[in-house]
Protein backbone atom coordinates (compact mmCIF):
# COMPACT_ATOMS: atom_id res chain seq x y z
CA UNK A 1 0.00 0.00 0.00
CA UNK A 2 1.04 3.64 -0.71
CA UNK A 3 0.41 5.97 2.32
CA UNK A 4 0.46 9.69 1.65
CA UNK A 5 0.10 11.69 5.05
CA UNK A 6 0.24 15.35 5.43
CA UNK A 7 2.22 15.56 2.49
CA UNK A 8 3.44 19.15 1.43
CA UNK A 9 5.61 20.17 -1.23
CA UNK A 10 6.39 24.14 -2.31
CA UNK A 11 8.40 25.45 -4.83
CA UNK A 12 9.39 29.18 -3.54
CA UNK A 13 6.54 30.38 -2.16
CA UNK A 14 3.98 27.92 -4.01
CA UNK A 15 2.26 25.26 -3.04
CA UNK A 16 2.19 22.43 -5.46
CA UNK A 17 1.04 19.99 -2.87
CA UNK A 18 -0.50 21.62 0.64
CA UNK A 19 -1.29 18.57 3.25
CA UNK A 20 -2.31 15.90 1.02
CA UNK A 21 -3.10 12.41 2.30
CA UNK A 22 -4.52 10.02 0.75
CA UNK A 23 -4.29 6.18 0.18
CA UNK A 24 -3.51 3.43 -2.62
CA UNK A 25 -4.10 0.26 -2.12
CA UNK A 26 -2.54 -2.84 -3.63
CA UNK A 27 -3.66 -4.35 -6.83
CA UNK A 28 -4.83 -2.56 -9.56
CA UNK A 29 -4.97 1.04 -11.59
CA UNK A 30 -5.06 3.99 -10.13
CA UNK A 31 -5.88 7.34 -11.79
CA UNK A 32 -5.00 10.55 -10.38
CA UNK A 33 -6.65 13.97 -12.69
CA UNK A 34 -7.21 17.55 -11.69
CA UNK A 35 -6.71 21.10 -13.41
CA UNK A 36 -3.34 22.35 -14.88
CA UNK A 37 -1.26 23.32 -11.50
CA UNK A 38 -2.60 20.90 -9.34
CA UNK A 39 0.25 19.42 -8.28
CA UNK A 40 -0.57 15.78 -9.95
CA UNK A 41 3.10 15.59 -11.64
CA UNK A 42 4.74 16.67 -8.02
CA UNK A 43 2.90 13.39 -6.36
CA UNK A 44 3.93 11.43 -8.32
CA UNK A 45 7.69 12.18 -8.34
CA UNK A 46 7.05 12.61 -4.29
CA UNK A 47 5.11 8.75 -4.39
CA UNK A 48 8.98 7.84 -6.73
CA UNK A 49 10.92 9.58 -4.01
CA UNK A 50 12.34 12.04 -6.77
CA UNK A 51 11.50 14.81 -4.80
CA UNK A 52 11.72 15.57 -1.10
CA UNK A 53 8.93 16.29 0.74
CA UNK A 54 8.40 19.82 2.91
CA UNK A 55 6.46 18.32 5.19
CA UNK A 56 5.02 14.57 5.91
CA UNK A 57 6.00 11.65 3.75
CA UNK A 58 5.30 9.16 1.04
CA UNK A 59 5.18 6.06 2.20
CA UNK A 60 5.66 2.67 0.33
CA UNK A 61 4.15 -0.62 2.53
CA UNK A 62 4.99 0.97 5.51
CA UNK A 63 8.44 3.07 5.02
CA UNK A 64 9.53 6.29 3.76
CA UNK A 65 10.26 6.25 0.24
CA UNK A 66 12.83 9.89 -0.27
CA UNK A 67 16.55 8.78 0.30
CA UNK A 68 15.26 5.14 0.69
CA UNK A 69 17.11 2.49 -2.04
CA UNK A 70 14.85 -0.82 -0.42
CA UNK A 71 11.53 1.56 -0.78
CA UNK A 72 12.23 2.69 -4.49
CA UNK A 73 13.54 -0.57 -5.83
CA UNK A 74 9.55 -1.20 -5.40
CA UNK A 75 8.33 2.09 -7.82
CA UNK A 76 9.38 2.37 -11.26
CA UNK A 77 8.57 5.75 -12.16
CA UNK A 78 8.35 7.20 -16.06
CA UNK A 79 8.24 10.89 -16.25
CA UNK A 80 5.91 12.28 -18.99
CA UNK A 81 9.33 13.98 -19.77
CA UNK A 82 11.61 10.91 -22.32
CA UNK A 83 14.78 11.15 -20.70
CA UNK A 84 18.12 8.74 -21.42
CA UNK A 85 21.55 8.89 -21.07
CA UNK A 86 24.17 10.09 -24.25
CA UNK A 87 24.24 7.81 -27.31
CA UNK A 88 22.06 4.99 -25.44
CA UNK A 89 20.21 1.94 -26.76
CA UNK A 90 17.22 0.33 -25.62
CA UNK A 91 19.60 -2.38 -24.99
CA UNK A 92 22.21 -0.21 -23.07
CA UNK A 93 19.32 1.29 -21.12
CA UNK A 94 17.74 -2.37 -20.42
CA UNK A 95 21.60 -3.11 -18.35
CA UNK A 96 21.46 -0.08 -16.52
CA UNK A 97 17.90 -0.92 -15.20
CA UNK A 98 18.17 -3.95 -14.65
CA UNK A 99 21.21 -2.75 -11.56
CA UNK A 100 18.75 -0.75 -10.21
CA UNK A 101 15.39 -3.07 -10.22
CA UNK A 102 16.57 -6.77 -8.87
CA UNK A 103 13.04 -8.38 -10.68
CA UNK A 104 14.07 -6.41 -14.25
CA UNK A 105 12.64 -9.10 -16.77
CA UNK A 106 15.35 -9.48 -19.97
CA UNK A 107 12.62 -12.36 -21.25
CA UNK A 108 9.82 -9.55 -21.17
CA UNK A 109 12.11 -6.70 -22.64
CA UNK A 110 12.61 -8.69 -25.80
CA UNK A 111 9.06 -9.70 -26.11
CA UNK A 112 8.15 -6.42 -25.29
CA UNK A 113 10.76 -4.85 -28.47
CA UNK A 114 9.36 -7.32 -30.93
CA UNK A 115 6.05 -6.22 -30.02
CA UNK A 116 6.15 -2.74 -30.32
CA UNK A 117 9.16 -3.15 -33.56
CA UNK A 118 11.84 -1.27 -32.01
CA UNK A 119 15.10 -1.54 -32.97
CA UNK A 120 16.86 -2.34 -29.71
CA UNK A 121 20.31 -1.95 -30.73
CA UNK A 122 19.75 1.92 -32.65
CA UNK A 123 20.63 5.00 -30.82
CA UNK A 124 17.64 6.33 -28.77
CA UNK A 125 18.12 9.69 -30.57
CA UNK A 126 17.27 8.25 -33.59
CA UNK A 127 13.94 7.63 -32.42
CA UNK A 128 11.24 9.46 -32.92
CA UNK A 129 9.25 11.14 -29.86
CA UNK A 130 6.19 8.55 -29.93
CA UNK A 131 8.94 5.93 -30.42
CA UNK A 132 11.33 7.40 -27.28
CA UNK A 133 8.24 7.26 -25.28
CA UNK A 134 7.67 3.21 -26.08
CA UNK A 135 10.55 2.26 -25.25
CA UNK A 136 10.60 4.00 -21.94
CA UNK A 137 7.45 2.64 -21.39
CA UNK A 138 9.02 -1.11 -22.15
CA UNK A 139 11.67 -0.36 -20.08
CA UNK A 140 9.36 0.48 -16.91
CA UNK A 141 7.68 -2.34 -17.90
CA UNK A 142 9.78 -5.01 -18.06
CA UNK A 143 11.31 -3.54 -14.35
CA UNK A 144 8.27 -5.95 -13.16
CA UNK A 145 7.61 -3.50 -10.15
CA UNK A 146 5.01 -3.88 -7.58
CA UNK A 147 4.64 -0.31 -8.32
CA UNK A 148 4.52 1.34 -11.77
CA UNK A 149 4.22 5.49 -12.02
CA UNK A 150 2.86 6.87 -15.33
CA UNK A 151 2.71 10.42 -15.60
CA UNK A 152 0.84 11.04 -18.68
CA UNK A 153 2.51 8.16 -20.62
CA UNK A 154 0.03 7.55 -22.85
CA UNK A 155 -0.89 10.68 -24.02
CA UNK A 156 2.04 10.55 -26.51
CA UNK A 157 0.82 7.32 -28.30
CA UNK A 158 -0.91 6.52 -31.25
CA UNK A 159 -4.46 4.52 -30.73
CA UNK A 160 -2.59 0.94 -31.13
CA UNK A 161 0.19 1.55 -29.83
CA UNK A 162 -2.06 2.91 -26.28
CA UNK A 163 -4.09 -0.58 -27.03
CA UNK A 164 -0.63 -2.55 -26.37
CA UNK A 165 0.24 -0.95 -23.42
CA UNK A 166 -3.16 -0.81 -21.72
CA UNK A 167 -2.84 -4.73 -22.32
CA UNK A 168 0.73 -4.91 -20.72
CA UNK A 169 -0.72 -3.15 -17.37
CA UNK A 170 -3.86 -5.10 -17.27
CA UNK A 171 -1.53 -8.21 -17.46
CA UNK A 172 0.48 -6.74 -14.83
CA UNK A 173 -2.06 -6.46 -12.83
CA UNK A 174 -3.61 -9.91 -13.48
CA UNK A 175 -0.38 -11.72 -13.54
CA UNK A 176 1.31 -10.26 -10.42
CA UNK A 177 -0.99 -7.94 -8.08
CA UNK A 178 1.08 -5.27 -9.69
CA UNK A 179 -0.65 -1.36 -8.70
CA UNK A 180 -0.37 0.99 -11.66
CA UNK A 181 -1.14 4.65 -10.70
CA UNK A 182 -1.27 6.91 -13.69
CA UNK A 183 -1.80 10.77 -14.52
CA UNK A 184 -3.57 11.60 -17.88
CA UNK A 185 -5.11 14.65 -19.45
CA UNK A 186 -7.76 12.22 -21.09
CA UNK A 187 -10.44 11.52 -18.81
CA UNK A 188 -11.83 9.49 -21.76
CA UNK A 189 -8.99 7.27 -20.97
CA UNK A 190 -8.85 6.88 -17.98
CA UNK A 191 -12.71 6.04 -17.83
CA UNK A 192 -11.78 2.50 -19.10
CA UNK A 193 -8.68 1.77 -17.45
CA UNK A 194 -8.78 2.77 -13.57
CA UNK A 195 -10.11 1.12 -11.01
CA UNK A 196 -9.91 4.52 -8.76
CA UNK A 197 -9.50 7.78 -9.31
CA UNK A 198 -8.25 10.67 -7.18
CA UNK A 199 -9.24 14.74 -8.54
CA UNK A 200 -6.58 17.05 -7.25
CA UNK A 201 -7.12 21.12 -7.20
CA UNK A 202 -4.80 23.43 -6.06
CA UNK A 203 -2.48 20.83 -3.96
CA UNK A 204 -5.26 19.10 -2.12
CA UNK A 205 -7.57 15.93 -3.09
CA UNK A 206 -10.83 16.49 -3.94
CA UNK A 207 -11.91 13.18 -3.72
CA UNK A 208 -11.26 9.43 -4.27
CA UNK A 209 -13.23 6.99 -5.47
CA UNK A 210 -13.87 3.83 -7.09
CA UNK A 211 -14.80 4.68 -10.96
CA UNK A 212 -18.09 2.92 -11.33
CA UNK A 213 -19.34 4.43 -7.87
CA UNK A 214 -17.98 8.10 -9.10
CA UNK A 215 -19.60 7.66 -12.22
CA UNK A 216 -22.83 6.90 -10.39
CA UNK A 217 -22.62 9.77 -7.90
CA UNK A 218 -23.49 12.65 -11.25
CA UNK A 219 -26.62 12.21 -13.52
CA UNK A 220 -27.79 14.44 -16.26
CA UNK A 221 -32.09 14.50 -16.58
CA UNK A 222 -34.04 15.85 -18.79
CA UNK A 223 -37.68 16.10 -17.59
CA UNK A 224 -40.85 18.16 -18.92
CA UNK A 225 -43.98 18.91 -17.38
CA UNK A 226 -47.37 19.66 -18.32
CA UNK A 227 -47.69 22.98 -16.29
CA UNK A 228 -45.59 25.56 -15.63
CA UNK A 229 -42.47 25.56 -13.44
CA UNK A 230 -39.15 27.00 -12.40
CA UNK A 231 -36.35 25.38 -10.19
CA UNK A 232 -38.29 25.59 -7.43
CA UNK A 233 -40.15 22.45 -8.38
CA UNK A 234 -36.73 20.87 -7.85
CA UNK A 235 -36.54 21.10 -3.97
CA UNK A 236 -34.78 18.93 -2.06
CA UNK A 237 -32.72 17.91 -4.66
CA UNK A 238 -29.10 18.90 -5.62
CA UNK A 239 -29.18 20.32 -8.85
CA UNK A 240 -26.17 21.53 -9.86
CA UNK A 241 -26.81 22.97 -13.42
CA UNK A 242 -30.20 24.11 -14.21
CA UNK A 243 -31.32 24.69 -18.03
CA UNK A 244 -34.58 25.24 -19.46
CA UNK A 245 -36.02 25.67 -23.12
CA UNK A 246 -39.98 26.07 -23.51
CA UNK A 247 -41.68 23.12 -20.94
CA UNK A 248 -38.03 20.65 -21.12
CA UNK A 249 -35.86 21.37 -18.42
CA UNK A 250 -31.93 19.86 -18.23
CA UNK A 251 -30.41 19.14 -15.19
CA UNK A 252 -26.89 18.27 -13.48
CA UNK A 253 -27.79 16.31 -10.23
CA UNK A 254 -25.45 15.06 -7.68
CA UNK A 255 -27.03 11.82 -5.82
CA UNK A 256 -27.79 8.46 -6.46
CA UNK A 257 -30.09 7.67 -9.23
CA UNK A 258 -32.85 5.52 -7.78
CA UNK A 259 -33.46 7.89 -5.53
CA UNK A 260 -33.20 10.71 -8.00
CA UNK A 261 -35.89 9.19 -10.26
CA UNK A 262 -37.90 7.97 -7.31
CA UNK A 263 -38.38 11.71 -6.30
CA UNK A 264 -38.87 12.95 -9.55
CA UNK A 265 -41.67 10.17 -10.76
CA UNK A 266 -43.39 10.93 -7.40
CA UNK A 267 -44.26 14.74 -9.27
CA UNK A 268 -45.67 12.82 -12.36
CA UNK A 269 -43.45 14.25 -15.34
CA UNK A 270 -44.51 13.60 -19.09
CA UNK A 271 -41.25 13.46 -19.75
CA UNK A 272 -37.98 11.91 -17.66
CA UNK A 273 -34.63 10.39 -19.02
CA UNK A 274 -31.95 9.92 -16.53
CA UNK A 275 -28.23 9.09 -17.53
CA UNK A 276 -25.16 9.25 -16.06
CA UNK A 277 -22.50 11.40 -16.80
CA UNK A 278 -19.16 10.77 -18.28
CA UNK A 279 -16.07 11.33 -16.46
CA UNK A 280 -14.84 14.06 -18.40
CA UNK A 281 -18.19 15.48 -17.37
CA UNK A 282 -17.88 14.81 -13.89
CA UNK A 283 -14.54 16.62 -14.02
CA UNK A 284 -15.85 19.85 -15.47
CA UNK A 285 -18.95 20.32 -13.15
CA UNK A 286 -17.14 19.64 -9.59
CA UNK A 287 -14.31 21.94 -10.89
CA UNK A 288 -17.00 24.81 -12.18
CA UNK A 289 -18.65 23.84 -8.43
CA UNK A 290 -15.05 25.25 -6.83
CA UNK A 291 -14.80 28.24 -8.91
CA UNK A 292 -12.07 27.34 -11.52
CA UNK A 293 -11.58 29.71 -14.40
CA UNK A 294 -13.24 28.12 -17.53
CA UNK A 295 -16.86 29.35 -17.25
CA UNK A 296 -15.91 31.45 -20.14
CA UNK A 297 -14.76 28.42 -22.31
CA UNK A 298 -17.88 25.89 -21.15
CA UNK A 299 -20.81 29.02 -22.19
CA UNK A 300 -18.96 29.03 -25.52
CA UNK A 301 -18.86 24.86 -25.61
CA UNK A 302 -23.12 24.62 -24.63
CA UNK A 303 -23.48 27.77 -27.06
CA UNK A 304 -21.81 25.67 -29.87
CA UNK A 305 -23.91 22.53 -29.14
CA UNK A 306 -27.42 24.47 -29.03
CA UNK A 307 -26.32 25.52 -32.62
CA UNK A 308 -25.75 22.21 -34.16
CA UNK A 309 -28.61 21.36 -32.36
Amino acid sequence: MIEIKNLTKRFGQTYALNSLNMKISESGIFGIVGSNGAGKSTLMRLIAGVYQPDNGEAVVDGESVFDNPKAKEKCVFLSDTVFYTAGATLTSMAKTYATHYPNFSFEDFDEMVKRFGLNPSAPLNSFSKGMQRQAMIILALACNCKYTILDETLDGLDPVMRGVVKKRIYEAVMDRSATVIITSHSLRELDDTCDNLAMLHQGRIIYQKDVEDLKTSLIKVQVAFEDEYDIKRFAGIDVMKYTKNGSVANLIVKGEKEAISDTLRAKKPLLLEIVPLSLEEIFTYELRERGYAFEDVADLEDDEDEKHV
